[in-house]
């Protein structure tokens, strides 16, 4: 459904009349255009806190960008920003300045107490002024669960705080702030996460955290079809945000199996027939829908590399008004058939080395939702399974989760005006998120240079101000 609101405030009459209102007047997000589009265009300062680990590998990934580099320089807190390599020129911070910057990125990994954090301050004091629309701002920090130190857990920890901070600030812009904590060695693994989320793909995530490990060299991979020579299965793919995640892998070059219920079958054709891709009708909480996918994908491929847990429901009620087929149905769709698929494809081993599970949890599993006690409780649990089994995945398999929050669907159209309304404008960016904003999230996950993210949940729901 079209956001009347969001064009409205765009025209000239329109943006004179929010601000003589006081109204919100959200600035058209930009997404991707083609695949071949360079990740990161125009104007980009990196900057760094003295003894930052990832300044050199930022600046070689930003060095083959199309944007041009700057480093911070003139300045004895941020003096290790030249190790951005030579593709950087000096900046000096102290001066005038006249770039209007695309993105800001800064390594904070040398932070190793709260003194430190007056290099924050001094970074993007002098610069966040200067962004642009829909800009971007990432921070690299260490993991505070990795640090041996309290005075250096609280400065790392802190970057949480301030990065979903400046993610409230710019984010009547259209732009956008998130933080990434890496884990003692995961400099490496830094490329697919900053490339993703200095691109348009990640217009509606921030005030995101995303925890990534160390791992095995990631292998090269076709940057405009990373997913070339995978296979994906994507449940409850016939329309909506499960038929945009089909879409979306098949772009980047995975053979996609859609599943959806026999009623669906239809609508489910028309999705895989146009990605040149295979339907399977079959109802995910049948005792024996397991065996019958696993059947189904060992037959036709002998394995499966790309695993999407799409299908969900929902049976809104109060609690002490609800049906108890209500409540049994949504936790099985939600979140019983996903760990018994996981159990039957990887008891049979068709879940292939470096392979990729993704869950979709919600906004409501995180915040909870008045009528939602059974979505929220599965969409919960979603959670604890992802956490848990990253723990137990091994070969190089991941597994991840998104957690969606206003997108604009079938589903979300039919809501009563009000209530619409109110779930588009109560986020940093004041408006809604499409069914590709999901699927290019998951995306990331699925690439074969996303090795170090695993038992992480994002919130797709442009820094939603409900929940975490």
């Amino acid at each position: 459904m079209s956001d009347l609101y969001l064009r409205l405030v765009n025209t000239p009459v329109g943006k004179t009349a929010a601000q003589s209102l006081g109204l919100p007047a959200p600035a058209p997000l930009k997404r991707l255009k083609r695949t071949d589009q360079p990740f990161i265009e125009g104007e980009v300062l990196i900057g760094a806190a003295n003894g930052g680990k990832a300044i050199a590998t930022l600046g070689s990934i930003l060095g083959a960008s199309a944007a041009t580099l700057h480093h911070a320089s003139e300045s004895n807190r941020l003096a290790d920003s030249s190790k951005a390599g030579n593709k950087a020129r000096p900046l000096d911070l102290g001066s005038d300045i006249n770039q209007r910057f695309s993105a800001l990125v800064f390594d904070a990994t040398g932070l190793k107490g709260p003194a430190d954090l007056r290099a924050l301050y001094d970074f993007f004091h002098p610069t966040i002024k200067k962004l642009g629309s829909n800009a971007r701002v990432l921070v690299i920090g260490q993991n505070p669960a990795n640090c041996r130190k309290a005075p250096q857990a609280a400065a790392q920890r802190a970057l949480e705080g301030f990065v979903r901070s400046v993610g409230k600030e710019i984010g009547n812009k259209g732009s956008t702030a998130n933080l990434l904590w890496i884990a003692p060695g995961a400099e490496k693994q830094l490329d697919s996460s900053v490339r993703f989320f200095l691109s348009p793909r990640s217009a509606y995530v921030s005030g995101q955290i995303v925890k990534i490990g160390k791992s095995d060299a990631a292998p090269a991979t076709n940057p405009v079809a990373p997913l070339t020579g995978k296979v994906a299965l994507v449940t409850g793919a016939s329309r909506g945000i499960g038929a945009a995640i089909a879409e979306t892998l098949a772009r980047d070059g995975a053979t996609v199996i859609g599943l959806d219920i026999p009623p669906a079958r239809e609508e489910l054709e028309t999705v895989t027939g146009a990605i040149n891709g295979r339907a399977l009708a079959c109802d995910i909480t049948d005792g024996k829908a397991p065996k019958l996918i696993a059947d189904f994908l060992e037959e036709h491929f002998g394995r499966i590399d790309l695993v999407i847990h799409n299908a969900g429901i929902t049976r809104d009620k109060t609690l002490g008004n609800m049906p108890e087929h209500f409540w049994d149905m949504t936790i099985a769709v939600n979140l019983t058939a996903e760990e018994l698929i996981d159990e039957e494809l990887m008891h049979r081993e068709l879940l292939k080395e470096n392979g990729r599970i993704v869950c979709i949890s919600s906004i409501s599993g995180i915040a909870g939702n008045f009528g939602q006690t059974n979505y929220a409780t599965a969409k919960c649990g979603v959670i604890g399974y992802v956490e848990a089994m990253a723990r137990q995945v091994k070969n190089g398999i991941t597994i991840n989760a998104v957690a969606p929050g206003f997108i604009e669907t079938r589903m979300t159209a039919a809501m009563p005006i009000t209530i619409r309304e109110a779930g588009r404008r109560m986020n940093s960016l004041s408006q809604g998120g499409q069914p590709v904003d999901v699927a290019e999230t998951i995306a990331w996950y699925c690439s074969p240079a996303s090795n170090g993210v695993n038992g992480n949940v994002v919130r797709v729901c442009g820094q939603s101000l409900i929940g975490k």
